[in-house]
């Protein structure tokens, strides 16, 4: 084992790995509870604890993927903002059953290991300029954040100004602002897996006043898989549509680039990359796409690499063994699904809005003072959380993109991929609405 993860090459031991594993598991452990609040929310009619396994297994799966192919320490799961464009746009907005949107998720995650083994990854990642990634990613953030404040009616609707402040005076939004508020300090003082443990704290503080349901247990069954197990398959006939083409192409350009921007990021912060460069960045991508395909067949959204990993590599991992160890503990998980009545809207909320906070950071590297990029940069993030759907910022944004650098003077800087998105969203918006 030493010798296959090149232990002494790196540097590194089964002591530090183990450690790395551990805390990368407590940094993202949220997604288990998350995810299927998320997306079993009342009204999509998935069962939340096939969900719940359905997100362990896919963890556990695409992270092994990635510790025995491409040996890096980076886990992955369903991803955060994917998942909540699966739920609130797909679902909720297009009005699209979810076993069509799992088989949307299925034929991204085929397209995705395509687009890596032919090499066509790097034309299109270098087609669409880096503002508009960081809008993206930045975009998202706010609209998780947004949901997260609507679910425990932070933000309400409100007939004369669209929405206001909620009555904070109703426990399960008091509830929510207190754990904002200790998962904010938690983070702030620099706590690795800042956000579970203030999900575990806000959990037990609920249970304390009423506000949340004491567990029955806190291991139990494993709850069966069969709701969600193979149904992206029942209605795959339903995703060779206009609609579900645009569902396809957004799941597809989300996790492109997030999953391109953790690897680099995490593979910085571990010294692995060389001459700016990712090894076996192949690798590790088709790691990251046959997870996508292998959580969609077990009933999740989008797997994707998580950008948490970079907690673990600052404990000190590096090699794939620490991958391994924080896949195994995704499988021990899956005997706690009793844990999934604690963890109430009010709990997760907090998740939501700070792991929103997290994903705007990008928007200081996003060029402001150039007008041309800041206008679809600027409407790319806004017009998620105010239109409600992922998929209609991204539109909105890469159809201003070439009209603004054609406005400047800089048609030749605009890729012929890019003109084809322009005519692709138009078309997109136009279908829609």
């Amino acid at each position: 084992m030493k010798k296959f993860f090149e232990f002494d090459r790196l540097g590194t031991n089964y002591r530090t790995e183990s450690v790395a594993g551990l805390t990368t598991f407590l940094a993202m452990a949220y997604i288990l509870f998350v995810n299927p609040s998320i997306l079993a929310a009342e009204g999509t009619g998935m069962d939340a604890g096939a969900v719940f396994v359905a997100t362990a297994l896919a963890a556990a799966v695409g992270t092994a993927i990635m510790a025995l192919v491409a040996k890096y320490p980076i886990a992955l799961a369903p991803g955060m903002g994917l998942n909540a464009f699966f739920t609130y746009t797909v679902v909720f907005t297009y009005g699209i059953p979810w076993e069509t949107a799992l088989a949307g998720v299925f034929v991204s995650g085929l397209i995705f290991i395509v687009l890596t083994l032919t090499g066509l990854r790097e034309k299109v990642i270098n087609a669409i300029p880096a503002p508009l990634k960081l809008a993206v990613g930045a975009g998202i953030g706010l609209f998780i954040a947004f949901v997260g404040f609507q679910n425990v009616n932070l933000i309400v609707p409100d007939e004369g100004t669209v929405v206001a402040l909620g009555d904070l005076t109703e426990p399960s939004t008091l509830l929510a602002v207190f754990g904002i508020f200790v998962t904010v300090i938690l983070i702030t003082m620099g706590l690795k897996g800042g956000v579970f443990y203030g999900m575990v704290i806000t959990a037990i503080v609920g249970m304390i006043f009423g506000v949340v349901p004491v567990p029955h247990a806190i291991v139990g069954e494993v709850p069966s898989l069969a709701p969600t197990f193979g149904a992206a398959f029942t209605n795959f006939g339903d995703v060779f549509t206009v609609q579900m083409l645009v569902v396809i192409l957004t799941f597809l350009f989300v996790d492109f680039f997030d999953t391109a921007g953790t690897l680099v990021a995490v593979a910085t912060k571990a010294g692995l990359m060389k001459d700016n460069k990712l090894p076996r960045a192949g690798k590790a991508l088709f790691a990251d796409s046959a997870a996508t395909v292998v959580g969609a067949t077990l009933g999740t959204s989008t797997t994707t690499s998580y950008v948490e990993s970079a907690t673990g590599v600052g404990a000190g991992g590096r090699s794939g063994f620490t991958s391994l160890v924080t896949a195994g503990l995704f499988l021990l998980a899956i005997f706690f699904s009793p844990l999934l009545d604690v963890v109430t809207s009010a709990v997760t909320a907090p998740a939501l809005i700070v792991v929103g906070v997290m994903m705007a950071s990008s928007l200081k590297d996003i060029p402001w003072d150039q007008f041309e990029i800041a206008v679809p940069a600027f409407l790319t993030v806004v017009m998620m959380p105010l239109a409600y759907s992922i998929a209609t910022g991204i539109a909105v944004g890469f159809i201003f993109y070439p009209i603004t650098m054609v406005a400047k003077g800089r048609a030749k800087e605009v890729h012929p991929i890019m003109w084809g998105l322009f005519v692709v969203f138009i078309g997109y918006l136009g279908f829609i609405h």
